[in-house]
């Protein structure tokens, strides 16, 4: 396992040179003295951040599909005065090693690898995992399979719709070829011309300039001849039963053992009100739901400090 020493980031490393300008609380919650390092999960490197006292109760941070751990890294800091908090990139994504394939089975591996490799579980308090959207299924595994490690999981607008609004969805969305999954990710001239195809998804307007070009700065990665995606096109093959499963979301997030909060944006058009009705109906009348107000399926890029502030809460309840 390679670590890295705790130190304050360089923000002139962090920034990007094109970014709009950036609000104080922005800087200062990245110049927060973290801990970058990589760890092994089953033979692929595992990139992730740490903040705060490893004594203090434990906060696992889980991000979206094609995204990675610097979604939180303005989100991590503040919750680390009082919490021990650590994100991380899934395989296949941001900084970390690609495989072959992502089952369940591994996404689980990895999770609870990083939570016993950076001390998550030596607490003597079972850490809370917080998860956004594709994360929010990597947290349900979890739960399904050893809630009993973990205080509560909060699920933050994790794709929940009636089988008929899903349907509509799926209409609205190009399927991901599978052959088309295994060609490498495209090499753009400079890095203008790659951030010009970054976009988010499903597709929407961020309240905050300044972090969708941190999230476009950090989804890019310089390599011969150009610039290019982060994450691994392997990622794409998620296999056939996709459609199935999103249609079981409600009753898996009420059946799921432990804990269990959800968040969600008011605006999102993945888990708005009517998910939240939905979730109710299939037997999950005991989770709490908090809506987001402003705020669409990227929590953190609408309203991040009030989705810092709903963190909080949560976590001291």
């Amino acid at each position: 396992m390679h670590t890295d020493a705790i130190s304050s980031p360089d923000l002139s490393l962090e920034i990007p040179r094109d970014s709009a300008e950036t609000p104080p609380w922005f800087e200062q919650a990245l110049a927060i003295p973290r801990k970058e390092g990589w760890l092994d999960s089953a033979g692929c490197p595992i990139h992730y951040f740490s903040w705060g006292n490893p004594a203090n109760p434990g906060v696992l941070l889980l991000h979206g599909f094609l995204a990675h751990a610097r979604c939180f890294a303005f989100i991590g800091p503040l919750l680390a005065k009082d919490y021990y908090v650590v994100a991380y990139d899934f395989s296949g994504m941001g900084d970390s090693g690609a495989r072959e394939e992502y089952p369940d089975e591994v996404r689980l591996q990895e999770l609870m690898d990083v939570a016993k490799k950076t001390g998550l579980l030596d607490t003597g308090y079972n850490p809370t995992l917080i998860a956004h959207s594709y994360g929010g299924s990597v947290g349900l595994t979890a739960m399904e399979h050893c809630h009993e490690q973990f205080s509560r999981l909060v699920i933050c607008d994790l794709m929940t719709l009636r089988p008929d609004r899903l349907k509509a969805h799926a209409k609205e969305s190009r399927p991901q070829d599978a052959e088309e999954a295994r060609r490498p990710n495209r090499v753009y001239p400079d890095y203008e011309n790659a951030k010009a195809r970054f976009v988010l998804s499903p597709p929407q307007k961020v309240n905050e300039a300044y972090l969708f070009d941190y999230m476009a700065f950090h989804s890019l990665k310089e390599v011969a001849g150009g610039w290019s995606w982060k994450f691994h096109p392997s990622v794409f093959e998620r296999g056939t039963d996709l459609h199935e499963r999103l249609l079981m979301q409600g009753k898996r997030i009420a059946n799921a053992p432990g804990q269990m909060v959800i968040v969600y944006g008011e605006q999102s058009v993945l888990f708005d009100a009517d998910s939240a009705d939905y979730v109710r109906e299939c037997g999950g009348e005991h989770i709490p739901m908090i809506g987001i107000p402003d705020a669409r399926h990227h929590l953190m890029l609408d309203q991040p400090i009030a989705f810092v502030s709903v963190l909080m809460t949560i976590l001291a309840m």
